[in-house]
């Protein structure tokens, strides 16, 4: 959403899209020279004529450096989504081969043009939403460059403009604390389970796994639970916009199931920014969530 991205960026699309003819988000990608842009509108990267690689820049997802530079960290792990849960086949098929383009042109020394594209939901739900479709998408004047691979630490440094610069460890830490790259355990625990948690203890800790996810991408996550909104977290970015408003539940096998309650409910029918959020064995090591919009709460297993 355009309320994510840098002023600074958001400047740039806004004179790109203004100032040229309006085109579809299809129409952009085809006359940059990929031919077969109709059959793949989805798609995260393409290669066009002259063997020039085209990628999909999530504006909000650029960070601006203390010096003006642009960069853009990019995940290297393909079976998770950067907002966190695990990718579907065919997203996993995509974010593969974005990242053979990538590295293409990494291994090769050579740029690679970028289309800078803001979607009509929050970043945090661009893989799991389906209605994050493209809001606005632009064609990039400056050529980008990966600047740094790193196959350890799964991920990869994006650059727009001249080579010779990288971001700084300050800088790369504080992009990845807002949630681009989800970073890699040192090692996978084996999930220990409690069984017999009461029910207001697997809602509890449902709502703490919640605020710190949406707190450790370096959004604020604020409990409102007992303003009877019907909802329990108010989800907003840096400047204080709102992004979601989530109603949590949470499931262990001593709680299988959850109840909405009529005030759940009527927020479901009247607030546009209104998710539903399941975490799943929440009671184990490694818990799993996932974000239903109204239409999808059938989906959701609550009773």
């Amino acid at each position: 959403m355009e309320k994510e991205v840098d002023p600074q960026v958001l400047a740039v699309i806004d004179e790109k899209r203004l100032s040229g003819p309006r085109l579809t988000p299809v129409e952009i990608v085809a006359k940059m020279g990929v031919f077969d842009a109709r059959d793949k509108p989805y798609e995260y990267a393409w290669l066009a004529t002259g063997d020039n690689v085209i990628a999909t820049i999530w504006a909000e997802h650029v960070n601006v450096a203390a010096g003006g530079r642009w960069f853009y960290l990019e995940s290297l792990d393909i079976q998770r989504r950067p907002g966190g849960g695990q990718r579907a086949p065919n997203q996993v098929q995509r974010a593969k081969d974005r990242l053979a383009l990538l590295k293409k042109t990494f291994d090769a020394g050579t740029g690679f043009r970028a289309v800078l594209q803001t979607n009509r939901v929050a970043i945090v739900e661009l893989e799991s939403n389906k209605s994050a479709k493209v809001s606005t998408r632009v064609r990039d004047d400056d050529e980008w460059h990966v600047a740094l691979w790193d196959a350890e630490a799964q991920r990869a440094v994006l650059v727009r403009g001249a080579r010779g610069w990288v971001p700084t460890d300050d800088e790369l830490h504080a992009a990845a604390s807002r949630g681009q790259v989800v970073q890699a355990d040192a090692e996978e625990a084996e999930p220990e389970v409690v069984v017999n948690a009461s029910a207001d203890e697997v809602q509890a800790a449902a709502m703490a796994y919640v605020t710190k996810h949406f707190t450790g991408y370096g959004y604020k996550a604020e409990t409102v639970t007992e303003r009877g909104l019907g909802y329990d977290i108010d989800v907003s970015n840096a400047k204080g916009a709102a992004l979601l408003k989530v109603t949590v539940k949470g499931l262990s096998p001593g709680t299988p199931k959850f109840e909405l309650t009529g005030e759940q409910r009527a927020a479901s029918a009247s607030e546009p920014l209104w998710r539903l959020l399941v975490v799943s064995d929440v009671m184990s090591a490694a818990p799993q969530h996932k974000i239903y919009k109204p239409s999808e709460m059938d989906q959701a297993g609550g009773a």
